[in-house]
């Protein structure tokens, strides 16, 4: 499968974006989906899931409350809606795709991932 992120941008302190990652293939229901961030001289952590059906979301602690992570099926997409952005929520964002459709908190478990959307929070 092929991921295509997007969605990134800049944007002020408190402000709001909502990154999609596009997925190839029919089996992307099947998948679950994860959103990671990586920003500059730091480790990839762990943002977000969801299983393959949407009924099970995951979350890193210091996030919850602010983003939100949704699919679309039938659309081929998932979706991560980050609201009240701070300056350290700056980083690339890539999605990832987990063929155990669980939505893993793990990046190690997932199987393919996207090329990243740059978001940058000014202060």
């Amino acid at each position: 499968v092929q991921l295509q992120a997007s969605g990134g941008g800049l944007v002020q302190t408190g402000g709001s974006l909502r990154l999609s990652c596009a997925a190839s293939g029919r089996t992307f229901r099947t998948y679950g989906m994860g959103w990671f961030r990586q920003a500059p001289g730091k480790e990839r952590e762990f943002v977000a899931a969801i299983s393959w059906s949407g009924f099970s979301t995951y979350y890193a602690d210091s996030l919850k409350g602010r983003f939100t992570i949704f699919r679309d099926n039938a659309k081929n997409t998932v979706y991560l809606q980050m609201n009240s952005l701070k300056p350290e929520d700056t980083a690339v964002y890539y999605c990832a795709a987990d063929q155990l459709g669980v939505g893993a908190q793990n990046g190690n478990e997932y199987d393919y991932w996207g090329q990243g959307t740059q978001v940058t929070v000014s202060s």
